[in-house]
């Protein structure tokens, strides 16, 4: 786990969030809603928003553009910490919590992994974060509940036997197969750019030498010394080796014209944006079923992930019908029913 990071523009967020802001002497935190006594604060919420953001990587120009980001993520953040904080009084129900002991490896492993060596750097790296010890602690228990919970409700419970697996590689053969790839040489007889246009001239001499060296390749001249002697691509140091590389890479034209050729056979002179090029196909080998049990693992991870999903899905949609949710905000409210009637998971 590293610390986590800042972004920029933070005070241009505040105000643009559903709840309107209020002075501090009114009010020191305003609450958006309580689930079954636990609150999420607005300053809990926004916090979540500029992750969000963040993970975006995109660019504000104005403040349209940037309410409409928060517009379209916030539906789905109000739900998730609405199911995160389920999960987290599931694990508190349940009697977890994280001792000293697990706090201070975890502590160690994150300084590890951010290279801090002194407790001094340790705590001003918290600083710069805005973060003190506790509040990482809180963080990383959050962290743990959640996971404890999943793990002992769900994903504990989940089981694939390898009928399924057989039933499923049967179903998606098509998705587990060995690609079809093609190994080439080639020679290259490059048309150096000009920024007056084309050289007609050049040009010309180009195409003539490739063809003069097709044909020299065509009457029985080893191709590799003919790369060594005349290529001036990067390959030439490899004999004029590409690949292998899988068909579906190749560009539609490059792709069709080397669909004609057997192993052995040499391609007519191509133009690229580097001059022109003959390739020779060195080896080719066609789409093949991939063997179950080859695929196997992919299938038990891909089912294993569907069952996850569907119970989680489940899980949480109990939690919500159990638990008592009292909403300070309008805004985010409508904002949660939404995603959730989006998503066929109407309170």
């Amino acid at each position: 786990m590293k610390l986590k990071g800042t972004i920029a523009g933070l005070a241009l967020l505040v105000g643009l969030v559903a709840a309107p802001a209020r002075p501090r002497a009114d009010i020191l935190e305003q609450i958006v809603v309580k689930v079954n006594g636990d609150i999420i604060t607005k300053t809990e919420f926004e916090a979540r928003q500029v992750a969000a953001l963040r993970q975006r990587n995109q660019q504000f120009n104005n403040d349209e553009t940037l309410r409409k980001a928060i517009a379209d993520i916030t539906p789905q953040l109000i739900v998730e910490a609405v199911d995160e904080l389920l999960l987290i009084q599931k694990g508190r129900e349940t009697g977890l919590k994280m001792t000293d002991d697990q706090f201070k490896n975890i502590v160690e492993n994150i300084k590890k992994e951010n290279k801090i060596e002194t407790e001094e750097q340790f705590q001003a790296a918290l600083k710069q974060e805005g973060m003190t010890l506790e509040d990482l602690r809180k963080a990383i228990e959050r962290n743990m509940l959640v996971s404890r919970v999943q793990q002992a409700d769900i994903l504990g419970k989940i089981q694939v036997t390898e009928e399924e697996e057989r039933q499923y590689y049967m179903a998606h053969q098509k998705e587990f197969e060995t690609p079809a790839e093609i190994t080439l040489r080639e020679i290259l007889v490059a048309v150096p750019a000009d920024t007056r246009g084309v050289n007609v001239a050049v040009e010309e001499d180009a195409r003539q030498r490739v063809e003069e060296v097709r044909k020299r390749a065509v009457a029985g001249e080893s191709f590799e010394k003919l790369v060594a002697d005349v290529s001036e691509a990067p390959s030439k140091a490899n004999g004029g080796l590409i690949g292998p590389i899988r068909r579906s890479e190749l560009a539609g034209g490059l792709r069709d014209e080397l669909e004609k050729l057997q192993v052995g056979e040499l391609s007519s002179p191509i133009r690229t944006d580097k001059g022109y090029v003959v390739l020779k196909v060195e080896q080719q080998t066609k789409a093949a079923p991939m063997p179950f049990e080859q695929a196997r693992q992919e299938i038990a991870d891909r089912l294993f992930d569907q069952r996850r999903r569907e119970e989680l899905k489940r899980y949480l949609k109990k939690l919500r019908a159990e638990a008592v949710i009292e909403w300070k905000n309008a805004e985010l409210k409508k904002a949660y029913d939404q995603y959730l009637a989006a998503n066929g998971e109407a309170p």
